[in-house]
C-alpha cells in the first residue's frame, strides 16, 4: 500500500491545547495528562494511547497500538491553556470539583496550580445559573473575538508551540437554533460587529479559533460550529472542526446497548432515563433553557439507531423520556437510571433496569485528550471542515448537509479505525473474510 497517500505532515514541536472552561472535565484532563507523565497514572479510556488497531488480514497478526500506527503528538510535548469565568488557578479549580481525591491532586499540585485563567468571554444569557466574575468586556463581540485572538497569540508565543486545538470544555449554553446571523460568514460577522444577541460565547471561540487556523472541538451540545457561517470558515482556512456535547454516561450505555436490540430485532416499547448529578454541570442544566439543549441532544440517539421509520413494528410506538435533576450532594458522581421494556418472540414482554453510577469526568478526561491529538493529526494531514470519523466521541455528532448522524457505538469506531487506516495507507478493513470464498 502507498504509506504517504495523505502526505501527514510530522508531529514535531510542541502542541498547544487551550481548553474554554477550567472546571471539573478540564482540570480532570489535565490531572491525568500530568499523572501519566509522571508515572502515577495510566491513559484508561484513551484510544489514543491505550487503543490497538488490526492492520491487513487476521493471518498476518498486525495490530499495533494507534498511536504506534497515527503521527500523534506525544504526550511530553503538550502544553495547556485556559479560560475561565473564575480566577481559581487549575489547582483551586481542581480542588472544587471534587474529582480528584487528595492524594492525587497533592502529587499533582504543581502542573495543575501553573495553569492560570485566561479571562473569558461570558454572556449571563446563555449560562443564568452562574455569575462570572473573570470576563472580558469590549465595545462589540468582534472587539471580544480579537481578544481571543490576541490571547491565542500569546499564548502560542510564551510557551513557543508549533500547532494548537482548542477544545470547549464549558458549560452547555441555552437552547438556540440558527438565526440569520448563522447563515453566512459575512451575515456572522456582521453580526459580531453589531454584537448580535443571538450569536452566543461560544460561537465567538469558535470563530477567534478558525482565524487562527485552529481546530475547534466542541464538547457540549451547544449550536456553536454547526452553522452555515463556521462552516464556511472552517472550509476557507482549511480547519478540521467537531462535535457536539461529549458521550459520556448514560448516553454511552445507549450507544452501546441500542445497536444490540436493533441487530436482534428485539423490539422496545419505551426508555426512560432520569440522571442525578451536583457539579457545575448539573447547576447550569437545572435552568430549563440550558436543560432544553442537552434533552435535545441526548433524545436523538435512539431515533438514529433504531429507525422507528424503517422498523415500525418494533419501535414505531416506543416511548422515550429522559430526564437531568440537579443533586448538589452527587457532586461529580452522576448517577444514571434507565428503565427499558423491550418485547421480543410471539411480543412477550422483558425488562432491563441500569443504574450506572459513573464518574463524569473521569469518562469525559480521555475524549478530549484524544480529540486533541486527532484534531492535531487532522490538521496536519490536510483534514478540514466537519471532522465525521470523530463521531465516536459525541451524543450529537456533526455530519455534512443532507446526512443524519450515525450513533451505533461500533460503526462510528469502525468509521475512526478505518479513517487511520485510508490516511496511513493501510488496507481499510470490512470484515467480509473474503479467504472464505477465494
Amino acid at each position: 500500500m502507498d504509506k504517504t497517500r495523505a502526505n501527514v505532515q510530522p508531529a514535531e514541536g510542541k502542541l498547544g491545547v487551550i481548553l474554554v472552561g477550567l472546571g471539573a472535565v478540564s482540570t480532570t484532563f489535565i490531572a491525568g495528562v500530568e499523572g501519566i507523565k509522571k508515572g502515577i497514572s495510566r491513559p484508561f479510556g484513551s484510544l489514543t494511547q491505550m487503543g490497538t488497531i488490526r492492520l491487513g488480514k487476521r493471518t498476518e497478526h498486525r495490530t499495533p497500538l494507534v498511536k504506534d500506527l497515527v503521527p500523534l503528538a506525544k504526550l511530553e510535548d503538550i502544553v495547556i491553556g485556559a479560560w475561565d469565568i473564575f480566577t481559581d488557578d487549575g489547582y483551586e479549580a481542581a480542588k472544587k470539583s471534587g474529582v480528584l481525591e487528595l492524594h492525587h491532586l497533592e502529587a499533582l499540585r504543581e502542573p495543575l496550580a501553573a495553569i492560570k485563567p485566561m479571562k473569558a468571554v461570558f454572556n449571563k444569557n446563555w449560562v443564568k445559573r452562574l455569575d462570572g466574575t473573570h470576563t472580558k468586556s469590549g465595545k462589540t463581540y468582534k472587539d471580544l473575538a480579537d481578544q481571543l485572538i490576541e490571547d491565542i497569540k500569546r499564548f502560542e508565543d510564551v510557551n513557543r508551540v508549533k500547532r494548537t486545538v482548542m477544545i470547549w470544555c464549558a458549560s452547555t449554553e441555552a437552547f438556540s437554533t440558527q438565526a440569520p446571523c448563522h447563515q453566512s460568514l459575512a451575515a456572522f460577522e456582521r453580526g459580531l460587529e453589531t454584537s448580535d444577541p443571538l450569536i452566543a460565547p461560544s460561537q465567538i471561540y469558535a470563530y477567534a479559533a478558525l482565524k487562527c487556523g485552529i481546530p475547534f472541538a466542541n464538547g457540549a451540545p451547544n449550536l456553536t460550529v454547526d452553522t452555515p457561517a463556521l462552516q464556511e470558515l472552517a472550509q476557507t482556512n482549511r480547519v478540521p472542526i467537531c462535535g457536539k456535547d461529549f458521550k459520556t454516561g448514560q448516553t454511552l450505555m445507549k450507544t452501546i446497548i441500542a445497536p444490540g436490540f436493533r441487530s436482534r430485532l428485539l423490539g422496545v416499547s419505551g426508555w426512560f432515563s432520569t440522571n442525578i448529578l451536583g457539579n457545575r454541570d448539573g447547576e447550569v442544566l437545572d435552568d430549563p433553557a440550558n436543560f432544553k439543549t442537552k434533552e435535545e441532544s441526548k433524545l436523538s440517539v435512539l431515533d438514529t439507531i433504531l429507525q422507528p421509520d424503517v422498523n415500525p413494528e418494533l419501535y414505531g410506538n416506543m416511548c422515550h423520556k429522559v430526564r437531568i435533576n440537579y443533586y448538589p450532594p452527587r457532586g461529580d458522581n452522576k448517577e444514571g437510571w434507565d428503565n427499558i421494556d423491550i418485547f421480543g418472540w410471539m411480543g412477550y414482554p422483558m425488562q432491563i433496569k441500569i443504574d450506572f453510577l459513573c464518574r463524569d469526568s473521569i469518562l469525559a478526561a480521555p475524549l478530549v485528550l484524544d480529540l486533541a491529538l486527532f484534531m492535531d493529526f487532522a490538521k496536519r494531514a490536510g483534514l478540514k471542515g466537519i471532522q465525521e470519523w470523530l463521531s465516536f466521541y459525541f451524543k450529537s455528532p456533526m455530519v455534512a448537509k443532507g446526512l443524519y448522524p450515525e450513533h451505533n457505538l461500533f460503526i462510528q469506531e469502525m468509521k475512526l479505525k478505518n479513517t487511520l487506516r485510508y490516511l496511513m495507507g493501510e488496507e481499510q478493513i470490512t470484515h467480509l473474510g473474503m479467504d472464505y470464498y477465494e
